[in-house]
């Protein structure tokens, strides 16, 4: 049975763009380490996002690690719950939580930025704080995370009316009136002053720190995942900079890696991350590491920084891990999570590119490159996280 390390580049797939010469970032991208696996890899591509669910981290991570959204997902504001251990009641309500900017509370206001700027986290924390001294009661309870990325646990939540609101994602709005959201926000007497109360708690912050207001979303019940070992064989550690992929990884009971300097962004510790990688190969089975900066840059709307993401994951992560790693005998995975088009600032759910490499397995015929294009023409589509994984451990000598 061979060692497993999956990759994945959180929203590295993306659109051509005029500006890049009808290029991808990944197109555009300088990834020699990308491309060797590309031509000495299998490659093709997966939908990761079932179909009838939003195309979100925590829906296709979770189909990623082999477990079916359709049966498994409640929200992304439990999966987050669970990275923080938290001790929740089956009926409890659990909100993801942004620190974000709004130009206002009226039906004219839009969602300036979803990260507020993607602040400080001591300065977010000082805010969760206050908002927990000010505004924390019996029925809702606010806990820090990191950056703007947070937590609402609302108590005994899970048949209140608030359970059933649709909240669109920060991210998905960027740039966009917030009036719908406003509005279903409004349906709770009790939330809309909760969200009230807080933009007015955050004034003194104002002055370090893009952040103006709340923005709960993404609730649910907690998270139940049956044990990853135990349904799929290898012993497995999950490294991540954020509490999403932390707490999918806790729930079913792999090892979470904790990296100092990790933060979900261009600034984030690489070396870490492949430090840890190295160290839990030396005792375990299956290493999933997870870099979000693709991603942000993809909400940003930014190609040049998102190209950077891209050659920094191939530079940085890849690269390195090939060097101390490449002869052994072990299966290479390479992958995004889903789409996050400059074009659109947000998910969509685009089949994403996959390499699985390693030796024994025939490359794909005339595959030079890692990108979407190359991995589509291959004509290996994948109908869901759960049939790649069982791909890769067929593949690698485990059976799901």
């Amino acid at each position: 049975m061979k060692q497993l390390l999956v990759l994945v580049a959180d929203g590295m797939g993306d659109w051509p763009l005029e500006a890049l010469g009808n290029k991808t970032p990944l197109e555009a991208a300088h990834t020699p380490n990308m491309d060797f696996l590309a031509a000495n890899g299998c490659m093709g591509t997966c939908q990761t996002v079932p179909e009838g669910m939003q195309p979100g981290s925590d829906v296709a991570n979770m189909a990623l690690l082999g477990y079916a959204p359709e049966t498994y997902h409640t929200g992304r504001g439990p999966i987050e719950a669970a990275a923080q251990g938290l001790e929740l009641d089956p009926d409890d309500l659990v909100w993801r939580l942004n620190l974000v900017t709004v130009s206002g509370y009226d039906h004219q206001a839009t969602m300036l930025d979803y990260s507020a700027g993607h602040m400080d986290t001591k300065v977010a924390r000082e805010i969760i704080t206050h908002l927990q001294d000010q505004l924390g009661d019996a029925t809702f309870t606010f806990y820090p995370g990191i950056q703007y990325r947070h937590l609402l646990v609302q108590k005994k939540g899970r048949t209140a009316p608030e359970a059933g609101l649709s909240i669109n994602p920060p991210h998905d709005i960027t740039d966009q009136p917030i009036a719908a959201d406003l509005g279903a926000y409004a349906s709770s007497t009790r939330l809309m002053n909760l969200l009230t109360r807080a933009r007015e708690l955050m004034a003194p912050w104002s002055n370090r720190c893009a952040a103006n207001a709340i923005w709960p979303w993404g609730q649910g019940t907690p998270l139940m995942l049956p044990g990853f070992e135990s349904t799929f064989g290898p012993r497995g550690g999950i490294i991540s900079a954020v509490d999403l992929v932390k707490g999918l990884g806790r729930a079913a009971g792999m090892e979470v890696m904790e990296i100092p300097g990790a933060t979900g962004f261009l600034d984030t510790n690489y070396q870490g991350k492949v430090d840890a990688a190295r160290m839990f190969l030396d005792q375990g089975d299956y290493v999933y590491l997870h870099v979000e900066a693709p991603d942000e840059c993809g909400h940003m709307g930014d190609p040049a920084k998102k190209i950077q993401a891209i050659e920094d994951f191939d530079a940085k992560v890849l690269g390195p891990l090939l060097q101390s790693h490449g002869q052994r005998d072990m299966l290479w995975v390479l992958t995004c999570d889903h789409f996050t088009p400059i074009a659109r600032r947000t998910h969509t759910t685009d089949p994403v590119p996959f390499v699985i490499h390693s030796a024994g397995i025939t490359p794909s015929h005339h595959s030079t490159r890692f990108d979407e294009a190359q991995a589509a023409r291959t004509g290996l589509l994948l109908d869901g996280g759960p049939t790649l994984m069982a791909t890769i451990l067929d593949w690698a000598g485990w059976k799901a």
